[in-house]
């Protein structure tokens, strides 16, 4: 090849890369989400999980979730947040209750790096339903319908992942519609 097909080739391939990237690791709340940032890096920047933000610093895990993991974190949005009896947040926020709150959190966190093909895998190899153990202590039930990943909590409710496999220098984020929430 010439020169000036080299360098045409390598552009294109330059412009395939970034389409590639681009294509592997959606926006999350109007914020693209980098690959070689923390899970605590790039949540910070979607609008659809300031309340997460919010939850994670008041229970002082911010450091935790920046450390090298892997961790899969089922993320809950602020409408999912929005969705707990009127109070509930709020409540949880205060000092007092921060041992309660980070249960919560933790129940989110799974000491491991889960794409979405994994887990679905785990759930057919288990005929439909795969036990998750968070770090929080929590035992949650990972389910597939119609190639929608769901989790079902302590309580029997069931969470939707809404965006799977957003790629993270530390594990991944799955997004999810509903707060998870570890048995009575």
């Amino acid at each position: 090849m010439n020169r000036k097909a080299n360098i045409l080739a390598a552009g294109a391939l330059a412009l395939a890369a970034t389409a590639a990237f681009a294509a592997e690791n959606p926006m999350v709340g109007g914020a693209p989400m980098y690959a070689e940032k923390s899970i605590v890096e790039n949540a910070v920047n979607s609008k659809d999980h300031t309340t997460l933000v919010a939850a994670v610093q008041a229970a002082g895990l911010v450091e935790t979730l920046q450390g090298a993991g892997p961790f899969t974190v089922f993320a809950p949005t602020n409408d999912a947040f929005a969705a707990l009896p009127e109070g509930t947040v709020e409540t949880l926020l205060k000092p007092e209750n921060k041992d309660q709150l980070t249960k919560i959190l933790t129940c989110h966190v799974v000491a491991a790096d889960a794409m979405s093909d994994a887990i679905k895998k785990m759930v057919m190899d288990d005929g439909g339903a795969h036990p998750v153990k968070t770090v929080g202590g929590c035992e949650f039930t990972a389910m597939e319908k119609d190639g929608v990943i769901m989790i079902k909590d302590g309580q029997g409710n069931v969470a939707n992942v809404t965006i799977a496999d957003v790629d993270q220098s530390n594990g991944v984020i799955h997004v999810i519609d509903k707060v998870l929430l570890p048995a009575s």
